[in-house]
């Protein structure tokens, strides 16, 4: 286990998109329509999947190195305007993701969202897939600090009472995973997402994992109520 999972995990704080929702490509086509609404100079599809899990802003400077500001928003304004005509239900869900999530809420564990979508974008997914009050608390790069930033980390372990030490981070890109480290939570890396598991593997998570289910077998959890 890692140095700093110490106790038995009483909450799991997942990621989104390519974590618990198959969007990658999604986002993809609809920054690529952003794109070619500004006539902007193209950027791959490839380019486009690297920088999902960021904050909006933060992707698109990325994207385009040296913007400022203004054209980042104007950008990100954009996608939006494709992506809120989206609409992503439970069948957008990766495998096992409702089975895991009603077994851990069973269980008394909690559970919580961190994500590069704005609070807009996850509320509205969140009523498509059914999911409104299923989460203990959620966090949005709209609202804190944009991942790899361990800020959004740290409020929802405040907010919950719940100790660093007894938290796992899941996610599917490296920025899920350096903000972990740098919230010194555990984490988990799941291989079906968007960054390979190699990227993964560099930022030391207690396992890469090609199935959500399998997290039950990997964490040490606390023992059932009687």
């Amino acid at each position: 286990m890692s140095s700093f999972l110490t106790q038995p995990a009483r909450l799991i704080i997942f990621d989104w998109d390519g974590t618990l929702m198959d969007s990658e490509q999604s986002i993809v086509n609809c920054m690529q329509r952003a794109i070619r609404d500004m006539a902007l100079e193209p950027r791959s599809d490839s380019e486009v999947s690297n920088v999902i899990g960021l904050g909006l802003v933060e992707a698109v400077t990325m994207l385009y190195p040296g913007s400022d500001t203004a054209f980042a928003k104007q950008l990100a304004d954009h996608y939006r305007n494709h992506w809120f005509h989206i609409s992503q239900g439970q069948e957008s869900l990766f495998p096992g993701v409702l089975e895991l999530l009603n077994s851990l809420q069973g269980d008394g564990i909690k559970i919580a969202v961190a994500t590069g979508k704005s609070r807009r974008g996850l509320d509205l997914v969140l009523k498509d897939t059914l999911l409104e009050s299923t989460f203990d608390a959620t966090r949005c790069a709209d609202e804190t600090q944009s991942k790899p930033h361990p800020q959004m980390v740290h409020e929802i372990l405040q907010e919950l009472s719940i100790p660093a030490e007894a938290a796992v981070i899941v996610g599917d890109t490296e920025y899920d995973l350096e903000m972990a480290t740098r919230a010194e939570v555990a984490s988990i890396g799941v291989c079906y997402g968007v960054h390979a598991a190699e990227r993964l593997h560099q930022h030391n998570p207690l396992a890469c994992i090609e199935q959500i289910s399998t997290i039950r077998e990997i964490l040490p959890l606390p023992a059932p109520a009687s």
